[in-house]
């Protein structure tokens, strides 16, 4: 019975090399100079720091498209409150979301359940299994998904046959 998988991942090489490449973009900009703008990344969380809330604008401004052109899709992005620290300082911290949630999932098993397509999808740990009698039906599960999850992006893989 052909199956695959529906999950979200993110190339963590891929995001630290466009936060390395960002941060050097920002240390060489002349209106950053003599500034306290930087970016921390531990992991899934990067933090941005700077002198201003217009600075930490900037500063997306920088990362984002660098993040898009190493092939990091930002809608995986969870923006945090602004914090001011120390006098007139601010942060900024970003989640990486990797993996899917339970409430999205949850989302994509009612959604092909209610579209009366002939597959079967189980929710395993963040990854969603849809399995189907035949390809066809698959590939018009995977395309019935994409019309309808925009907001978070989705990979299809791991199919057998």
């Amino acid at each position: 019975m052909p199956s695959f998988d529906i999950l979200s991942e993110v190339d963590l090489a891929a995001l630290r090399n466009a936060v390395d490449v960002a941060g050097r973009k920002i240390g060489n900009r002349y209106d950053f100079k003599g500034t306290s703008a930087h970016i921390e990344q531990n992991d899934k969380l990067l933090t941005l720091h700077g002198d201003s809330d217009f600075q930490l604008g900037q500063m997306k401004d920088i990362l984002l498209p660098e993040m898009t052109a190493k092939k990091v899709d930002v809608r995986c992005l969870d923006y945090g409150d602004l914090q001011k620290v120390s006098g007139n300082k601010v942060k900024q911290e970003i989640k990486v979301r990797v993996g899917i949630e339970q409430e999205l999932a949850k989302k994509i098993v009612k959604l092909l359940k209610d579209d009366k397509l002939k597959v079967q999808a189980a929710i395993q740990g963040d990854a969603v299994r849809v399995s189907g009698a035949k390809r066809d039906v698959l590939q018009e599960a995977i395309a019935l998904v994409k019309k309808n999850i925009t907001d978070f992006p989705l990979q299809y893989g791991n199919f057998r046959d």
